[in-house]
């Protein structure tokens, strides 16, 4: 077992040591604040402080770990051998340039989001303002990096320690924002869209096939559902169903539509399912518990995952909100506008609550990249947008990491200018397995 040597654990370092040990490299490691106990121990170990212990791996600290209020903090960030690093220290003899405890501690917190900061027009944190994003480094996991690092230095100063190898992982995602384009919408709404396509649009082939469809001589544009799981291919993707009551940024057919129902249940016996709060639960999380109660009743079985439509969720309320709901897991953290790691991370590990500096048992599921990200807010062609996806596959795939995207069942259609990105989809499945 690995020893670990802190001058005192706080519960921020507690914390970061289950990150990087636990959920990063999955090894067994002990922690003591005994320096005799420490130098007499006879296997792998590692001091965590300002001064080495011994001849025992080193990494030098910063003051981050052992605060407990939040300030504006000077990171530094540095790209060092092509490997980009926060939180440079100083000396001699050291083995390594800079601490990674606290570097995956501000990283993984999203400590900078607890600082004061720009929002978007959906009140979002602004990618712009995103320390990765400015310097350039939002596509690599870094914090998989570093701790494949530590795990490097490891092993070399105790080649007889073994350390577990870590295994890439895929998983996919689905968001229900809308299940269908014509069908199931109800009188008032279908009468709408005949108008709206004829009046304002004077769009006639859009009139043809909405005709076309509700009088099902052709299918449904947006119903890909079995067609994800045939491609899944008994991965078990997670869908997450929006159920919120029909709004400006909330379009869904209604959770007591038959055919609604059927299709959830449908989709909860091939697949998981969770929950996709709407829009305005930010402002009012009391709905999110209605549309939780709401799927539940329609799959009658406990909701424990989560995402938020549009990605809006403030630090640290919404997670706080979502574990009072019986919610154990999110799927939110990443950016909208942009692809990569929104906290340098690609695996799933623990929310921690900077405000009340403790962590909160609310598994966080990172993802890396969406497809309305690539064809809405970047403009990338389907060539484009299947490099990309090359990419951060090709980068999780090396730290041994887990891929987790977004798709929506509306985009994998040739219409509405998605034209090609059904192809993208099934070769980024076929590279990602």
């Amino acid at each position: 077992m690995l020893l670990i040597h802190v001058p005192k654990l706080t519960n921020r370092l507690g914390y970061t040591l289950n990150v990087v040990f636990n959920h990063l490299l999955h090894a067994e490691y002990s922690i003591t604040t005994d320096a005799q106990y420490f130098l007499q121990y006879g296997d792998a170990k590692l001091s965590y402080g300002q001064e080495r212990l011994g001849d025992s791996l080193f990494i030098k600290s910063h003051s981050l770990l052992f605060e407990t209020t939040i300030e504006e903090q000077e990171t530094r960030a540095e790209c060092i051998d092509g490997q980009w690093v926060l939180f440079p220290v100083y000396g001699r003899d050291l083995d390594f340039s800079f601490d990674p405890l606290a570097a995956t501690f501000y990283m993984v917190t999203r400590y900078e989001e607890y600082l004061p900061h720009h929002e978007d027009i959906h009140g979002r944190f602004l990618t712009q303002e995103s320390l990765a994003y400015q310097k350039g480094f939002i596509d690599q996991p870094v914090v998989d990096q570093w701790a494949q690092m530590i795990k490097k230095k490891i092993t070399e100063r105790y080649p007889n320690y073994e350390m577990p190898k870590q295994n890439y992982l895929f998983v996919q995602t689905v968001d229900i924002d809308a299940a269908w384009a014509y069908l199931h919408k109800g009188f008032y709404r279908s009468t709408m869209g005949f108008a709206r396509d004829i009046f304002a649009r004077r769009d006639f082939s859009e009139v043809v096939r909405r005709f076309r469809v509700l009088t099902h001589r052709e299918p449904d544009p947006f119903d890909s559902f079995d067609y994800i799981l045939q491609r899944a291919d008994g991965s078990h993707p997670i869908f997450f169903a929006l159920l919120a009551d029909y709004g400006t940024y909330d379009k869904p057919a209604s959770y007591l539509n038959r055919h609604m129902r059927e299709l959830v249940q449908h989709l909860d016996d091939y697949a998981k399912m969770g929950i996709h709060p709407g829009y305005n639960t930010l402002e009012q999380p009391q709905l999110a518990d209605t549309e939780i109660k709401r799927l539940e009743s329609i799959i009658h079985r406990p909701i424990i995952r989560s995402r938020f439509h549009f990605l809006r969720f403030h630090l640290p309320t919404s997670y706080r909100i979502l574990k009072r709901l019986g919610i154990n897991e999110d799927y939110s953290m990443g950016f909208a506008d942009s692809l990569g790691f929104r906290a340098g991370i690609s695996v799933p590990y623990p929310f921690y609550d900077l405000e009340r500096d403790h962590e909160i048992e609310l598994l966080i599921h990172p993802f890396c990249i969406m497809d309305t990200t690539l064809q809405k807010y970047m403009k990338l062609s389907p060539e484009e947008g299947l490099e990309q996806y090359k990419h951060l596959i090709d980068s999780i795939r090396a730290v041994g990491g887990t891929f987790c995207c977004i798709i929506h069942n509306q985009n994998l259609t040739d219409l509405y200018g998605w034209a090609g990105w059904r192809e993208v989809y099934e070769q980024m499945i076929e590279y990602a397995k």
